[in-house]
């Protein structure tokens, strides 16, 4: 299933998209329906019976929808790992750079957008404005000290994710959040693929484009730090709750590290594509 929320019709909903229908199934107006997505997340029984409902349940073109990020309002800031690929941490600091543990930041929520939603171009905050392709985890149900032979039982779906960054105001700052935490600088989407549809996240492929051109291209099977992992770290000492991103990292590529470097201005379109997930796509709007 593919899970989204939308707007429609100045209401925001949630449902199941439907790729070869080119529509939207509207869930959240069933009787008793959570209000909200991650709310659904946490009522698993209610999403199970939708489900196996779809096919009966209401839906709309995809041209009569606005997309929002499955989870529009997150409760907790997208948790973000660092330099999980080793090529780009080579790219941007060396070999040394190779992290030996996750490398955990995060982005505020008011930095998550949607699929096709403009991101900001903040000419007048930051001239080195770059893309970052990232597969995210949803968690699906609470959970603390996980084990990793058990952390994927704990993961709701996978979506694509461009963690935006402001490499300068990273820099300036010497931490990551203020640069990586500017309103719209998260786009997630275009809807959560249910665990059950991807059998390894560690074998999927995954490419950005800025403007039709690849910059990244590579494979999860290079995470230095696999997904199990990721959650067992985070859940150690962390409780873990539906609705939780976590973004796995990001591919060589990266506009700051090319030459000259290929950081986004106002009208370029930022396509990222991973495998059995999907393709996110925004435009940098000044």
């Amino acid at each position: 299933m593919k899970w989204i929320s939308f707007e429609h019709e100045g209401k925001e909903k949630y449902g199941v998209y439907l790729e070869e229908e080119q529509a939207a199934v509207i869930v959240s107006d069933e009787q008793g329906a959570p209000s909200t997505l991650v709310a659904a997340i946490a009522e698993g029984a209610f999403l199970e019976a939708a489900a196996s409902k779809a096919a009966q349940l209401p839906r709309v073109g995809k041209a009569e929808i606005t997309w929002l990020s499955p989870i529009p309002r997150p409760l907790k800031n997208v948790m973000c790992v660092g330099k999980n690929y080793r090529d780009h941490a080579i790219e941007m600091g060396g070999e040394a750079s190779v992290p030996e543990h996750p490398m955990i930041f995060t982005k505020a929520p008011t930095s998550v957008s949607a699929h096709q939603a403009p991101i900001p171009a903040y000419e007048s905050l930051t001239s080195a404005l770059d893309y970052e392709g990232e597969l995210a985890v949803i968690i699906g149900k609470k959970g603390k000290e996980i084990g990793r032979e058990e952390a994927l039982d704990y993961i709701f779906g996978y979506t694509v994710l461009n963690d935006v960054t402001a490499r300068d105001l990273q820099s300036r700052h010497k931490q990551f959040f203020i640069g990586k935490s500017l309103d719209g600088s998260c786009p997630i989407g275009p809807w959560i693929v249910s665990g059950d549809e991807i059998p390894d996240p560690h074998q999927l492929a995954i490419e950005t484009k800025v403007n039709g051109e690849t910059r990244q291209k590579s494979n999860t099977s290079q995470f230095i730090f696999p997904i199990d992992e990721i959650i067992h770290v985070l859940s150690k000492g962390m409780t873990l709750e539906p609705g939780d991103i976590i973004a796995t990292g990001t591919p060589a590529g990266v506009g700051f590290a090319m030459e000259p470097k290929g950081t986004l201005r106002a009208g370029d379109t930022v396509e990222i594509t991973i495998e059995g997930v999907g393709t996110l796509s925004n435009t940098v709007e000044s």
